[in-house]
């Protein structure tokens, strides 16, 4: 039986391989773990790619009701890892990991109390979920985002911290100077040791 499993949602006009390798990087670490890393369901529509939701005429006001709408592709896709893997019953096992839409997606997993899993890693996102928040308190989340991004502003995620923050979520977060809209080495190194302390794959069970 596996240890865990960590589920990387990518971001707009990517596609599931293009976070495969951060789990293989992480897998050497954390070898007790499953990833998967599935394609969003939606073909993009500026290009090669997929995506969660469109963006085309999206403004702040449309964004939430289209995070809501996108639910009903992205929950059929989770649902699907999990049943691969075995691991409905054990969502205290598993890590959603999001990058730009893919943050999006994960934090409105949480913060719709969809999906009341073991932690939540987003990296350069921002929370744009409907009301209501009720996110499961058990859920602890890590939000990483670079002070250069140009495509989502750091701001979005300390924005996010305050609003999970005031919910009751466990919040951590890592900014971090002169990075742009990328996952950067160090964020990797943190994250990867996140998901090994909510998983308590740390030194005390080695």
């Amino acid at each position: 039986m596996t240890d865990g499993l960590v589920i990387l949602l990518h971001g707009v006009g990517s596609s599931g391989d293009d976070l495969a390798g951060l789990g293989a990087h992480w897998a050497q670490t954390l070898p007790g773990l499953r990833f998967a890393s599935p394609d969003a369901p939606h073909h993009f529509e500026h290009g090669a790619g997929w995506q969660w939701f469109s963006l085309a005429g999206v403004t702040p006001e449309n964004r939430p009701a289209r995070v809501a709408a996108a639910r009903e592709a992205f929950d059929p896709t989770i649902a699907a890892i999990l049943e691969q893997h075995q691991m409905q019953d054990r969502l205290d096992r598993v890590v959603l990991v999001g990058f730009s839409q893919g943050s999006i997606m994960a934090l409105d997993a949480l913060v719709s109390g969809r999906w009341p899993v073991g932690g939540i890693v987003a990296f350069s996102g921002r929370l744009s979920s409907p009301l209501p928040h009720t996110p499961p308190l058990t859920t602890p989340v890590l939000l990483i985002h670079g002070s250069a991004d140009g495509v989502i502003p750091q701001a979005e995620s300390e924005a996010a911290v305050d609003k999970l923050s005031a919910l009751g979520v466990q919040v951590s977060s890592q900014f971090e100077p002169g990075v742009g809209h990328t996952i950067s080495a160090q964020g990797a190194r943190r994250a990867g040791e996140y998901i090994a302390e909510v998983l308590e794959m740390g030194a005390e069970r080695v």
